[in-house]
């Protein structure tokens, strides 16, 4: 053999050896999947293929070394074709805007964004002010609802059971809570039957009652004008103004279930009979 010919054979790489993790045939996708020198960079690029099998996720799963990677198990987390078995308990492991970024992920299955949700507002009593702020502001309409309860009114003093156990808090921190309050609200991802689930909770307060009252998406809207008359904390003026849209029938139904106190529900009958 010339030794140019040997040359060649010691320069040019394998098919295997050039193959990126785009292009890597079926058979060199488990080899590389368990090889414990796999580094985030080509882990990633692995994951990125939306046709890997799910035993080439469960062996990925299993690489101690990839799984050191936070940016992996992200990935791994929310890989269309990774078995549940493996996806929900990641998903466990992940701090708040990583459950945030899964729950809105396009490309994550439904059923793991469900789960990530569950475990994001499970969590919402150890967040920061600052934290349910960007969550009101931007997370999915699920928790955005969640944070909507997180304050409530007892005796004519608002306490959050969320930051101080049920104490009554300072005027700051009311601000604070109303605005996260106010932010979940304008929140894109905010859907009106998640708006009516909200206002119907025993844990809704006046103030949530109030601002929906007077939210100019919200307010305007004939399904949540009838759900706040079923409501206990709606207020007289804003009783009278919805009341007066909505045909005497639907009120007597509406208010037949509805918690405002008996001398109203008198009263906004009388004005539309």
């Amino acid at each position: 053999m010339s030794k140019e010919k040997i040359f060649e054979d010691e320069t040019v790489p394998s098919s295997t050896e050039s193959a990126t993790p785009a292009t890597l045939a079926p058979a060199d996708l488990l080899r590389t999947a368990a090889d414990p020198d796999l580094t985030e960079d080509l882990a990633l690029a692995l994951l990125k293929r939306p046709d890997l099998p799910p035993e080439v996720l469960e062996t990925l799963a299993k690489n101690a070394n990839a799984l050191k990677s936070r940016k992996v198990k992200i990935a791994l987390a929310g890989h269309p074709r990774t078995p549940r078995h493996i996806s929900v308990p990641l998903v466990r492991q992940f701090y708040t805007f990583d459950l945030m970024k899964i729950a809105l992920s396009p490309s994550v299955p439904a059923d793991v964004k469900v789960a990530a949700d569950d475990i994001l507002i499970s969590r919402l009593n150890t967040v920061t002010i600052g934290e349910r702020l960007t969550l009101a502001r931007r997370a999915s309409g699920r928790v955005a609802a969640a944070l909507l309860l997180d304050v409530k009114e007892m005796d004519g003093k608002i306490v959050d059971d969320k930051i101080n156990a049920g104490k009554v808090i300072d005027a700051e921190t009311v601000a604070r809570a109303t605005r996260v309050m106010q932010t979940a609200l304008e929140n894109p991802r905010l859907t009106e039957s998640l708006v009516i689930s909200s206002v119907f909770r025993p844990a809704a307060s006046a103030a949530l009652v109030h601002a929906v009252a007077q939210h100019a998406k919200w307010s305007v809207r004939r399904e949540i004008r009838a759900a706040l008359l079923r409501t206990e904390h709606l207020s007289l003026a804003r009783a009278l103004e919805f009341s007066r849209e909505i045909p005497a029938p639907l009120l007597q139904e509406v208010l037949a279930s509805s918690r405002l106190p008996a001398k109203l529900k008198a009263q906004l009958l009388r004005e539309n009979a």
